[in-house]
């Protein structure tokens, strides 16, 4: 029985593989299952076994991405005299450097920005619209937490700073990863960066 859970396991590891190969050589639009199962050595039944459709192959692709230790990073900014603007600015960096050298999640990433997430594949789109909804109410928390402690600009509110930061990192990310990768992203996303985060501090000027 071990035998067996271990083979279906490597077989569904197999077709996750050739997925992301196909997928991110052809879109997913223009890929079969059939596609899948060749690039796979593996019969269609076998995809089907599985995995019940493309979208479904798209997001255990998507899935496979090791996140950001959420836990640890909300641990972090609970802490009473937790320095937020520090930890965000510093987790941002490390998500772009992250992106720069791992060319798993370089692939992952352009597979989803290029994917129609209408029709059969709205699941994908939900997907991605529950994780944006998240990551924006965790931000915006730690941004009240700045305000509260006196350290935010007044230009600033923490929904509209929580946004600019997504909008920022999102940015950057679809552009180097859409558009031939023509920049530095590790670079030149911590300059962005760390001119953001300049204009969050209570110290720098009101806008007029």
């Amino acid at each position: 029985m071990r035998r067996t859970k271990a083979e279906a396991k490597e077989t569904r590891q197999q077709i996750l593989l050739a997925a992301e190969k196909v997928f991110y050589e052809k879109g997913v639009a223009h890929a079969s299952m059939e596609d899948v199962a060749r690039a796979a050595g593996v019969t269609r039944g076998a995809i089907y076994w599985h995995f019940a459709n493309r979208a479904d192959l798209v997001l255990e692709l998507y899935n496979s991405l090791p996140m950001p230790q959420e836990d640890l990073i909300a641990r972090e900014l609970e802490a009473e005299n937790a320095d937020v603007f520090a930890v965000l600015e510093r987790v941002g960096r490390e998500w772009l450097e992250l992106l720069a050298t791992d060319e798993h999640r370089q692939r992952i990433l352009s597979i989803l920005l290029r994917c129609d997430t209408s029709g059969e594949f709205s699941a994908i789109s939900e997907r991605q619209n529950d994780l944006d909804d998240e990551h924006m109410q965790a931000l915006e928390a730690a941004f009240a937490k700045a305000e509260k402690q006196g350290k935010l600009c007044a230009c600033w509110t923490p929904r509209s700073a929580a946004s600019m930061l997504r909008w920022v990192i999102k940015g950057l990310c679809s552009e180097w990863l859409l558009f031939g990768r023509r920049f530095d992203i590790a670079s030149e996303g911590r300059d962005a960066l760390r001119r953001l985060f300049a204009t969050y501090s209570s110290h720098a000027p009101s806008a007029r």
